[in-house]
């Protein structure tokens, strides 16, 4: 039985908190019991993930592991107050190592700083662990080719947990684009455009503001994050914006990326930041950050299609990933919420507020599970990439956001690098697939229940 007949005939309606009532349908299959899950890092984000899981009756947790003793203890508190007995607990920087050589695990989910991702994701892999991997999935374009290898080798599956690609507008648009509203598609914009100075900056007290500290003196992303946009000058967060654009362009399916060109503008915004909160005497305002505040990438599709995405981190401005979806009839925009559609929309040039396309073409996943979504974090996105994680370890199917799109996706930064050290030139994008995305079929959330 191929992939797509399967999930049409299996269903599974699980409401949190409730037993989980399978729909058995005509294939005969027989669901596992429970998932046995282990988490590598529990910071905010892990923990996050966490309470998502522990929502689940189907789901244990049988370890966690993290160097900080605080998030260790609220994750084992969360799992206790749970009913579910705590969970082993590996505290040592490379103890991740013993806990996926565990046989009482069948998934793995990662929410560790960046530059642990792939060595994380490898070691479980290699175990035979299915893995979930927070975003970006690596750092450089070796570690990307060296996920790919370990996913072939080992025939173990990775899924990258991009949450926007559940995003309730973009799968509206998602389910637009496949009934062909926009036409034939031409052209996506998206981005990541994000004040995160009091993220990248804080007191080392509370994880977000109060202070100019980041490194050694930094609490929770500021302790890690920031030294990248000291080191780095590139697209460092691209996957929530490209991601739902890979799904509207079938990329890594029936089309590709082929190459890319960056440029960076001057970098201002977080050494005027460390000034106007700490004083221009205050040891990091002679840090030299390499990070361009707004970072611009083009990139060519196979197909004829152009993509444009923007990296903005640095900058005062309201939250904005910046998605444009533009087809031979028609483009949405959800700066604004609005969209037009040459022979649909009722006046000639003049946009139209999305929200009654958003009803109207809501997603069948989201007309499932919204109730379900409710007590999940970034608007319910968190509820939808878990699931979709989960169901893929129980019915051991290779998820809908594989390696492939985990490595093509996150590649966007090392290139965008590559691209900007040589003044904006063109730079070829790797064919992670090595061929397979011709005949490779869209698998992304085809029906109400994947």
């Amino acid at each position: 039985m191929d992939r797509r007949s399967f999930l049409k005939q299996s269903s599974f309606a699980f409401v949190a908190g409730s037993v989980i009532q399978p729909n058995w349908g005509s294939s005969g299959y027989q669901e596992k019991a429970n998932v046995r899950l282990a988490f590598i890092g529990v910071g905010l984000r892990g923990r996050n993930h966490l309470q998502q899981a522990l929502y689940r009756p189907d789901v244990e947790i049988t370890a966690i592991a993290d160097i900080d003793p605080a998030a260790v203890k609220e994750s084992n508190q969360m799992i206790q107050k749970s009913g579910r007995k705590a969970a082993t607990v590996y505290s040592g920087e490379k103890d991740f190592e013993k806990l996926v050589q565990r046989s009482d695990i069948d998934g793995v989910v990662i929410s560790t700083p960046w530059q642990w991702h792939t060595p994380m994701a490898i070691a479980a892999m290699k175990a035979g662990k299915y893995v979930g991997l927070e975003v970006p999935a690596m750092v450089t374009l070796k570690e990307a080719w060296d996920l790919v290898e370990t996913h072939e080798k080992t025939g173990t599956h990775l899924m990258l947990l991009e949450n926007v690609c559940y995003r309730r507008d973009v799968m509206a648009v998602l389910n637009m684009v496949r009934q062909g509203l926009f036409g034939e598609m031409l052209y996506a914009h998206c981005g990541y455009e994000h004040d995160l100075r009091p993220v990248k900056f804080n007191d080392g007290k509370q994880p977000y503001g109060g202070g100019v500290e980041f490194g050694e003196k930094g609490l929770s992303e500021a302790h890690w994050r920031t030294q990248h946009s000291v080191d780095r000058n590139g697209d460092l967060y691209p996957t929530h914006g490209i991601g739902p654009v890979a799904e509207w362009l079938n990329i890594n399916r029936g089309n590709r990326f082929i190459r890319l060109s960056s440029m960076a503008t001057k970098s201002r915004g977080l050494h005027k930041y460390i000034v106007d909160n700490g004083g221009e005497s205050h040891p990091n305002a002679k840090v030299n950050f390499k990070l361009g505040d707004i970072v611009t990438t083009s990139i060519q599709c196979q197909n004829g299609e152009n993509v444009v995405i923007i990296h903005d981190t640095n900058s005062p401005r309201p939250y904005s990933l910046g998605f444009r979806a533009q087809g031979t009839e028609g483009i949405w925009m959800n700066d604004g919420n609005q969209i037009y559609l040459a022979k649909v929309s009722p006046k000639h040039d003049q946009w139209e507020p999305f929200a009654d396309y958003q009803a109207k073409y809501d997603h069948p996943l989201w007309k499932r599970f919204e109730k379900d979504a409710e007590n999940a974090g970034h608007g319910g996105m968190d509820f939808f990439v878990l699931r979709t994680f989960i169901e893929s370890v129980k019915r051991k199917l290779p998820p809908p956001i594989d390696v492939y799109d985990a490595v093509t996706w996150s590649a966007i930064s090392p290139l965008s690098e590559e691209s900007i050290s040589k003044g904006g030139s063109l730079i070829e994008f790797p064919d992670f697939t090595k061929g397979k995305w011709s005949n490779r079929k869209p698998v992304f959330a085809l029906n109400d229940d994947f």
